[in-house]
């Protein structure tokens, strides 16, 4: 298995070392295993998983860089995604695991202890955590599937002044539906990269620059933030 996780993440330019590998290995058992009973994602065959979980969660800060020991915040984490296989790669970063389901918040913490590394997990909805966190990390992070107006509004008020917000979008995602969002929210569209994982699944990569202080009506409640985006 990891002689097949070596291979893969070398197709995507991406290297790991034999202990890094390991870690990728007890990550997909122990999923695959909890997946039986809390469900964690669908997507489940070793390969997919290895593909679309583990390189697409790494590949975007192995081509954009990320400072040693920058603190982030994964809002809205899931299973995990893209956090756990960064510290994997960047055991140096300081994370912080946010998610509102109570139950993937337990499986998370056992995740971490079980590839060895070491992060803070929150169970809390992303909006209520963001008016208590603000302006506190040097990173926010979304895989999610929510537009990307409304994701800003969730992570944007996490970042410090100078830090950014890293969104893994899709290529169907439009980037600029975000333009006033961003500039409300003491943002500047840095860059949106495309490109592709190595099965050829397009990704879009949208990096928002904090450049002031968010005003401190938001983030607002989730029901407005979904009901009249900015």
């Amino acid at each position: 298995m990891t002689a097949k996780i070596f291979e893969m993440f070398a197709a995507a330019d991406i290297s790991i070392t034999e202990r890094q590998a390991e870690q990728f290995c007890i990550l997909f058992e122990f999923m695959a295993e909890y997946n039986k009973n809390v469900n964690l994602t669908s997507i489940t065959e070793f390969e997919d998983v290895v593909m679309k979980h583990f390189i697409d969660s790494v590949l975007p800060f192995v081509m954009i860089g990320i400072a040693e020991g920058a603190s982030f915040i994964d809002v809205g984490t899931g299973a995990g995604f893209p956090a756990l296989p960064l510290l994997i790669v960047r055991p140096d970063l300081k994370a912080t695991l946010c998610d509102s389901l109570g139950k993937r918040c337990t499986y998370l913490e056992l995740a971490i202890g079980k590839i060895g590394a070491s992060a803070e997990v929150i169970h809390a909805r992303g909006e209520e955590l963001g008016r208590k966190r603000r302006e506190r990390y040097d990173l926010a992070t979304a895989r999610a599937v929510a537009a990307l107006p409304v994701l800003t509004e969730l992570c944007l008020p996490f970042v410090k002044v100078g830090g950014e917000f890293i969104a893994l979008k899709s290529v169907n995602e439009n980037v600029n539906a975000a333009d006033n969002a961003i500039k409300q929210l003491g943002g500047r569209l840095d860059r949106s990269l495309d490109y592709m994982l190595p099965n050829g699944d397009g990704r879009r990569l949208a990096i928002i620059k904090k450049i002031s202080q968010t005003p401190t009506k938001y983030p607002r409640s989730y029901a407005n933030i979904t009901k009249k985006p900015l």
